[in-house]
């Protein structure tokens, strides 16, 4: 007798999935998104080529001309390239770091306008519960599982 609740409790459950990538995909913001993350990628780029070059550059100075430098100004020149080194180090972990941040910033508005249109088919269906449908994370979705992702693009107004 106790179990006969948790059994029609179960069978109430309604479970979906929805391929949120797929969504994404398609998504006129996600392509934005990405537009902007590789604009800034670009600008971060020329600035470590134009560092790269100008260490290229000192360094085969240094080597062309070490013999008639004097030992102070082969000093100089070499604490010049190592600065020009870690000037490019911290430039390349600036750009990793402003990137992410960029990407987090973008993705955010975005991530929540998919969640609405979750939620809303969710409601709509009187779903249980939705999964994203990720191959890499669900093993097994049996024949009653729903896959919503259509419905949620339609939400979007996405094809």
């Amino acid at each position: 007798m106790l179990l006969l609740p948790l059994s029609m409790v179960a069978q109430e459950a309604k479970i979906a999935v929805v391929k949120f990538y797929d969504v994404l995909t398609v998504m006129p913001e996600a392509s934005d998104m990405e537009n902007q993350l590789m604009a800034l990628q670009e600008r971060y780029r020329a600035e470590m080529q134009s560092l790269e070059n100008e260490h290229n550059r000192k360094q085969s100075d240094l080597v062309n001309q070490q013999d008639s430098l004097t030992e102070n100004i082969k000093t100089m020149r070499i604490q010049e390239i190592q600065d020009l080194q870690t000037r490019y180090e911290n430039l390349y972990q600036m750009a990793q770091q402003d990137t992410e941040k960029k990407r987090d910033e973008l993705f955010a508005p975005i991530q929540e306008k998919i969640q609405k249109a979750i939620d809303q088919v969710g409601d709509e269906n009187n779903y249980t519960v939705i999964f994203m449908a990720n191959p890499n994370v669900i093993l097994y979705m049996g024949k009653t599982a729903v896959d919503v992702t259509d419905q949620v693009k339609a939400k979007l107004g996405l094809k």
